[in-house]
């Protein structure tokens, strides 16, 4: 789906933790940017996306080659997203006295060897052991990835930066599900692994030749995150996470299915769609940022309020190819420009504590993923395609309607 956070607040290390390290690189502190180091987080950032949803493109040959329902396939997403929402406000914590480099090459290990088991597997218990694999990952990664990028540049070119961090997730969301999709058709769904995994190769080579050691500067602590869960507007925040983000993988999880069974739609028209889904999602990016420093209300409702119009529109007219193809293409600016207004919205409802902050939102992303995938397996098998849309459009205008109605956009 698709945005990043700088991990759980975190408290002085004590002198004698960092004995025998390297001096340490505070937050800010270099005078020249890293930008090959940055370069290596974007790999990384890209190969996980990727990796993560590969199974939305890939759902109706993975069931059938491993035997299962496309419902039962389609927990491949629930199983990353679970196991990433517990590691991502975790692992931090866990790590605390390891150099951040190695914990960064082990999580791009792990991406590596995930990818690898999916491609061998032949069972769907084996899959998801590959998926667990790449939630710890993921998670890891992106409770850390903030942070670190603070400590590869001067401060002045942190959103810079950043910027090119988060375009590993705007290329990977226009590439990985048409290219998954392609992929699948011309050589199979295990070779889309083996080339997600590659990429993990080539993230890893990177690193290793560009991130310098980075020892822990600090100590994870949960007691901030409690402290930030009780701000009005970060619950607001988190509501809205949750609402958007499960009803959109509630039906993007078994987009594919509903594009093979109401517009009756083959490989090529699929991957093509799934394109303008992405391209939809980068350009909705872009749009969501010059929204939110507008309006950062706007921002947050407008999302919803426009998935809740691309659902009416693919249940109405959903036999139609364009129709079809519009309103994916409206999906995906949607959910694009999301991101950037619930960061934006986090930040400015905790700025002291944003790094807390930015860890409960990825735990929120992460169970509304999962939920929604749930959500989407049991009305898929036991309803019908159609029925993921209805709830979708349900859920995207709830949020519509507890965001125009009750939030109070934080100032700035």
């Amino acid at each position: 789906m698709t945005n990043s956070a700088t991990g759980a607040l975190e408290t002085p290390l004590d002198a004698a933790s960092i004995a025998g390290t390297e001096t340490r690189i505070e937050p800010g502190a270099r005078s020249l940017p890293a930008w090959g180091a940055v370069f290596s987080l974007t790999m990384g950032v890209f190969g996980l996306v990727t990796t993560e949803f590969l199974p939305v493109s890939l759902l109706t040959p993975l069931a059938q080659d491993l035997g299962v329902s496309e419902g039962a396939a389609g927990q491949a997403i629930t199983a990353t997203a679970i196991v990433a929402g517990i590691a991502a406000p975790t692992l931090a914590i866990a790590t605390r006295r390891i150099d951040r480099r190695h914990v960064i090459l082990g999580l791009t290990l792990l991406l590596i060897l995930s990818n690898l088991i999916a491609a061998f597997a032949d069972s769907l218990p084996m899959l998801l052991v590959a998926r667990v694999l790449l939630g710890i990952g993921l998670g890891g990664f992106w409770s850390m990835v903030g942070a670190l990028t603070m400590r590869l540049v001067p401060s002045e070119m942190l959103s810079r930066a950043m910027s090119i961090v988060m375009a590993g997730v705007s290329a990977a969301t226009v590439t990985a599900a048409p290219i998954g999709a392609y992929v699948g058709s011309i050589w199979g769904w295990r070779e889309a692994f083996l080339l997600a995994g590659g990429v993990g190769i080539v993230a890893l080579l990177i690193q290793l030749f560009t991130l310098p050691r980075l020892p822990p500067v600090t100590v994870a602590s949960f007691g901030a995150l409690v402290d930030v869960s009780r701000n009005p507007a970060i619950r607001m925040g988190l509501l809205a996470i949750l609402l958007i983000v499960s009803g959109h993988f509630a039906g993007f999880t078994y987009v594919r299915s509903f594009l093979e069974q109401v517009p009756v739609f083959g490989v090529e028209a699929i991957s093509l769609v799934l394109l303008a889904f992405g391209i939809g999602g980068f350009i909705g990016n872009l749009a969501g940022g010059f929204i939110a420093e507008r309006n950062l209300k706007t921002a947050m409702y407008l999302p919803p309020f426009l998935m809740a119009v691309a659902a009416i529109a693919l249940l109405v007219g959903g036999t139609s190819s364009t129709v079809t193809a519009i309103a994916i293409t409206l999906w995906g600016f949607a959910f694009g420009s999301m991101p950037v207004a619930v960061q934006t919205w986090m930040v400015r409802a905790a700025p002291k504590e944003a790094e807390s902050a930015g860890g409960l939102m990825v735990t929120a992303f992460q169970v509304a993923i999962a939920s929604g995938a749930i959500l989407g397996g049991l009305l898929v098998d036991n309803v019908g395609v159609s029925s993921v849309f209805i709830f979708f459009g349900l859920i995207a205008l709830l949020a519509t309607g507890v965001i125009g109605g009750f939030a109070r956009a934080p100032k700035a």
